[in-house]
């Protein structure tokens, strides 16, 4: 597939130099961040589809994907700033952090456009509420890197807050609309699509507010990933797909169910072999952003591909 070679490679190359290299002194959230930046979002990139007839919403198209690179070099530059130049007590890093705020603005306005110009659609709310989800973490971006204490919240906070949003709050959504475009309508779908635009914003108040609303927000937003990764597995297990979706998919799905069982195990191996919460971290976070979010992704991408394939092929028979 040649648009995904050519627009993930260049970011994958670079975000496996700065995962690896002692060059970038990076923490983990930071690290995420540039996954995020250079291989998520390019990769969503890949999955949006606009009306030809819709004049506004093919500009913001072609605005995004020519946008992209240079905002998550930006989002490179700013975090080099604050890290490795020393230019952390300066406002230089937050300055260079609007750049992705723009970007994300954005794909927030063509999510908005998205939800309006499909009249309603289930499944096109939940992509277009995932879009706008990209936009409120680079808000969460720009404030870590100005090192603002908004809320009470230390700017650490706001880093977490970010990387939730750029992943989770963001993509979860997006991966039950690609669903329901593919499925068969059920009377519960509806249902999951709220859970999935509310979740996210419990989970974020939680976090700066009350640790009650966040584990109801957590709670609720796995429950409804458990129900997508069950559905989608019956789905590709219905289904006559490429090998190559069906195989990313599958390894999403399963890295999920790692994460639950993971937690589950938790407190046993948190004893068996005097771990703290700060070494599953890393673990929890691979799983996912790796495991469920950029497996996911590169799956979905694939299945889309190859159901225009199918589509043409008919079309011209």
């Amino acid at each position: 597939m040649k648009p995904l070679i050519v627009t993930t490679i260049p970011g994958g190359i670079i975000t496996i130099l700065i995962f690896y290299l002692n060059y970038f002194p990076f923490n983990l959230v930071e690290k995420f961040l540039m996954l995020a930046a250079f291989v998520i979002v390019p990769l969503v990139i890949l999955l949006l589809r606009y009306d030809e007839k819709n004049k506004q919403q093919r500009v913001i198209y072609a605005a995004i994907k020519l946008l992209q690179f240079p905002a998550a070099l930006l989002v490179l530059t700013s975090v080099m700033g604050s890290k490795t130049w020393g230019l952390g007590s300066t406002a230089i890093p937050g300055t260079l952090a609007l750049g992705w705020l723009l970007f994300t603005f954005l794909l927030g306005i063509y999510g908005l456009t998205v939800i309006v110009n499909r009249k309603g659609r289930t499944e096109e709310i939940a992509i277009g509420a995932g879009l706008v989800y990209f936009f409120i973490g680079g808000i969460w971006f720009t404030l870590y890197q100005y090192q603002f204490d908004l809320f009470q919240a230390k700017p650490t906070t706001h880093a977490l807050s970010s990387v939730h949003f750029h992943f989770s709050s963001a993509i979860v959504p997006i991966f039950i609309g690609l669903l329901g475009r593919v499925m068969t309508k059920k009377s519960w779908y509806p249902w999951v699509v709220a859970v999935d635009i509310i979740g996210p914003i419990l989970i974020a108040v939680g976090i700066i507010f009350s640790k009650p609303i966040e584990y109801i927000g957590v709670t609720l937003f796995a429950c409804n990933i458990a129900i997508y990764t069950t559905y989608l597995l019956g789905y590709l297990r219905r289904g006559s797909l490429q090998n190559k979706s069906s195989f990313f998919l599958v390894l999403s799905c399963i890295a999920f169910y790692t994460i639950v069982i993971v937690s589950i195990c938790y407190p046993l191996l948190k004893n068996m072999f005097s771990l703290t919460i700060h070494d599953f971290i890393p673990i929890y976070g691979s799983l996912h952003a790796f495991g469920f979010v950029l497996c996911g992704l590169i799956g979905w991408v694939y299945m889309i591909d190859s159901l225009k394939e199918k589509y043409n092929k008919e079309q011209h028979e």
